[in-house]
């Protein structure tokens, strides 16, 4: 959202509006949140202006309230025009969760709450694309180890050939 962007929303006043269902459209202006950032990793910091927010209608029951309110969000990131990503981690991203990142809420009643949660999934889904597996390290078994399952194994065969039935 840009700077001092002016959203349209439904307001009713007064309880004599009630009955007659009448409403009138009213600009709510909504501050950008660009001087905040999401987390992701310790070294990955995404700023909120580089992630789109859509608002919608949530589906399922929820009476009035639910048909009436945007409550349904979805986070939208695109990584190639990302300037918080190395070149790098766009590559690891792009390989692994492909170019646009989604991330949809429409668990709560509230359209904050669900701004939060669908941030939230974001960047767990961007968190799981950054993840880097760690390569293993072969290691040997020590000496004592060996003796000791080798040990472990002379006694269970030990055990079995005496339940053999005598020749």
């Amino acid at each position: 959202m840009g700077r001092g962007e002016l959203v349209l929303g439904e307001a009713r006043f007064g309880p004599e509006s009630q009955p007659r269902q009448r409403s009138t459209r009213q600009a709510v202006r909504i501050r950008p949140m660009a001087d905040e950032s999401i987390r992701v990793t310790r070294s990955v910091s995404v700023p909120r202006s580089e992630i789109e927010l859509r608002f919608s209608r949530s589906s399922g029951p929820g009476g009035q309230h639910a048909q009436k309110s945007d409550t349904r969000v979805e986070a939208v990131f695109d990584v190639e025009a990302s300037s918080a990503l190395t070149e790098a981690q766009k590559r690891r991203v792009l390989a692994k969760a492909g170019p646009v990142l989604r991330a949809v809420a429409q668990d709560e009643r509230s359209q904050w709450r669900n701004r939060e949660l669908a941030l939230e999934r974001l960047a767990e889904t961007l968190r799981e694309a950054l993840w880097v597996p760690r390569k293993r390290r072969p290691t040997k078994p020590s000496k004592t180890a060996i003796e000791r399952r080798l040990e472990t194994k002379r006694r269970r065969s030990e055990t079995k050939r005496l339940r053999r039935p005598p020749d």
